[in-house]
């Protein structure tokens, strides 16, 4: 299992538009192939940065989720959202305490 980070920045009139249309897909992302977990944060001294942390078994699944109808629509409603170009990263979890 490894964890994929998501860095997104937003134009401030834009994040409510973002919120609902991630709130609408999240359970479907969530029950795509592969994902345990899906987690939306966002920063606490800018408002309009957010960061997705979400769960998968292999990276097949991460790619057939990315190469999915649903990651496509969603992707063409967010991506216009932006004012900064987003980063994204593939980690191991190496330790975790609960």
């Amino acid at each position: 299992m490894f964890v994929r980070i998501v860095k997104m920045s937003f134009h401030s009139e834009k994040t409510e538009e973002f919120l609902a249309n991630f709130n609408e897909k999240k359970e479907y992302i969530r029950k795509s192939s592969g994902c345990r977990l899906l987690e939306l944060y966002r920063d606490k001294t800018n408002p309009n940065i957010f960061f997705t942390y979400s769960y998968w078994e292999t990276e097949e699944d991460l790619e057939n989720y990315r190469n999915s109808e649903l990651f496509k629509g969603v992707w063409a409603k967010t991506k216009i959202l932006f004012n900064d170009k987003p980063v994204a990263w593939s980690v191991d979890k190496l330790a975790s305490l609960l």
